[in-house]
């Protein structure tokens, strides 16, 4: 098989980081594996496998003409089978479909708020849809939604994996105290919910003051991340809430905390779970998308309705004053992963489903 993916961008974000990973691990399995980035590139380039046939399109414009036959001309001179569009690049596939039809196109389907989005894009997704060969989702919800709303049924749900990169050089030093450290890693956006994260700050502050929350994650300087940079002064967090924008040492600045956290209010599935799981780390969690079907409440971690401040700021406080307990629940969410999110079994699932194809 010859199979790439295409993302828009490799900023460091969940969508991006799946982009990389299928890439890399295909990159061992199959004749041929690449990697397209359409709109910029970004701080996961160096992460890209060397096996991985890498293209940078430098697309310009929603419609840009040039981009479609560069694309479409690395296609067709690596005699590759299937575009893995990620996310909103499935636009410039569809494209490429339209002058260069033996092309089939997978669709990945990351964004935990497809089900909300505007009837305009809606509609352009489900023309588009009749030209998908099959479909890839994050989470049962959307499988359900891709199977009502769009033209192509053949959709499948493959939980997201992720790997530790052992080569990795550390950069990044935590502020706030050692052993007291609590990790947010998720994009500045509002589906991430950092104004619940505020709220429960606030809360531990008073109680107790030595603990710190780090949010690590791309800043979009828009009005989101403005409105949540505002907040922390407002707050008098600033001893307190930590913003360190885009990271490209993961496992060492996850190994700098004590306890992780999402807050969440729209999920597929997403990777920094997983790689808190694999760096056996304690979670709480707002209760979307598919983390309920990795954490059980009490027994690898806890979860909490997305709009329950107060029980969060509880499930926290179990942590903070229990070593032991962090211990062995981030020892169960390691397991869980190991069984369920592993590189191995997702890969081999998928393959099978794209020669079904």
């Amino acid at each position: 098989m010859r199979i790439v993916q295409i993302i828009d961008s490799l900023e460091i974000g969940g969508a991006e980081r799946m982009a990389v990973n299928y890439a890399n691990s295909l990159s061992e399995k199959i004749e041929f594996s690449g990697l397209v980035t359409t709109r910029t590139e970004g701080n996961l380039k160096p992460f890209i496998g060397k096996k991985v046939s890498y293209l940078f399109l430098k697309k310009k414009y929603i419609i840009d003409f040039g981009a479609v036959i560069r694309l479409k001309r690395y296609c067709k001179e690596n005699k590759v089978e299937y575009l893995q569009a990620h996310s909103s690049s499935y636009f410039i596939a569809f494209l490429v479909k339209m002058i260069y039809p033996k092309i089939n196109i997978i669709w990945h389907d990351h964004n935990g708020l497809s089900e909300f989005i505007s009837k305009d894009k809606t509609l352009a997704l489900k023309i588009a849809s009749y030209f998908f060969k099959g479909t890839i989702v994050v989470n049962y919800k959307l499988k359900i939604w891709a199977e009502r709303v769009l033209n192509c049924k053949k959709v499948i749900y493959l939980a997201n994996f992720t790997t530790i990169d052992t080569d990795e050089i550390p950069e990044t030093v935590l502020k706030g105290i050692l052993g007291k450290r609590i990790l947010c890693l998720a994009n500045l956006r509002d589906q991430k919910n950092h104004f619940f994260l505020l709220e429960v700050a606030e809360m531990l502050k008073v109680s107790h003051p030595e603990w710190s929350f780090h949010l690590v994650g791309k800043d979009f300087n828009d009005e989101y991340s403005k409105k949540v940079r505002e907040l922390i002064p407002v707050k008098k967090l600033e001893q307190n809430v930590f913003v360190y924008g885009s990271k490209n040492d993961v496992k060492n600045i996850i190994n700098q905390s004590d306890i992780a956290i999402l807050t969440s209010k729209s999920e597929g599935l997403p990777v920094s779970l997983i790689e808190y799981g694999l760096s056996k780390k304690p979670v709480v969690s707002t209760n979307v998308g598919e983390i309920p079907f990795i954490i059980e409440d009490g027994v690898n971690g806890f979860i909490v309705d997305t709009n329950e401040t107060e029980m969060f700021y509880q499930k926290l406080l179990k942590y903070v004053a229990d070593e032991n307990l962090r211990n062995q629940m981030g020892a169960a969410l390691y397991q869980t992963i190991l069984e369920n999110n592993s590189e191995q079994s997702v890969i081999t699932h998928y393959l099978d489903w794209v020669k079904s194809l």
